[in-house]
């Protein structure tokens, strides 16, 4: 009997901490977005599902755990939400596969991308030639963003995001650094850690910045 209450209240402790976690992280559910959702979904669950039977972890060293875990989730989400260099390393960047009709094939080799599976997904979105694509982009979850040349409606490319500007993202829209600057000072932004948010839409630069205090 004491075994299934050790087990009971383990599994109420895990609980609570997938509910902590979705909480503090911001999510409504733990459906990976990015590859820091997926690895922290696959470490609870292997915490969780590894540590509940084991009569030799008591329910104060699995609270201990999982309150670790808890700890390098926050951790790393914050520094990915204020740094570039952390942001990039944790979630990725978004590549550009195709460009202008061209495969550029050196990031298909880095991103471990094949021919027969790049042809095969601009199948599946019913495009038969590589001239009618003017950007595919691999996106950091996996999925491949396609522009069409003669689409009407643009990409929106997120320019800043949380007050970080995306380097690779910017290059995307044939601007640069300097660009960018002017156009924020235009809109009478000192700086990008001022932007919460900036969309390139249709050739024009959309900014929601942060709440003033």
């Amino acid at each position: 009997m004491d075994f299934y209450m050790t087990v009971l209240i383990k599994f109420i402790l895990g609980l609570l901490c997938i509910i902590l976690q979705i909480n503090l992280v911001g999510k409504s559910n733990l459906a990976p977005v990015t590859p820091l959702d997926q690895v922290q979904n696959y470490v609870l669950g292997g915490i969780i599902g590894g540590i509940i039977y084991s009569e030799s972890v008591t329910v104060f060293q699995f609270l201990m755990v999982l309150l670790m875990w808890t700890l390098v989730v926050m951790v790393l989400q914050f520094l990915k939400n204020h740094n570039h260099l952390a942001k990039a390393l944790v979630d990725g960047r978004p590549v550009i596969l195709i460009r202008n009709g061209q495969i550029e094939v050196e990031n298909c080799l880095r991103r471990g991308v094949t021919a027969d599976e790049l042809m095969f997904r601009l199948r599946m979105n019913g495009i038969y030639e590589l001239a009618r694509v003017k950007r595919a982009v691999l996106e950091q979850n996996g999925q491949l963003t396609i522009l069409e040349y003669g689409d009407k409606e643009s990409i929106r490319y997120p320019l800043i995001s949380d007050g970080i500007v995306n380097l690779d993202v910017l290059e995307m829209t044939s601007h640069d650094e300097e660009w960018l600057e002017n156009q924020l000072k235009f809109k009478g932004f000192a700086s990008a850690s001022e932007i919460f948010l900036a969309e390139y839409i249709s050739g024009q630069l959309r900014v929601i910045s942060y709440p003033k205090k």
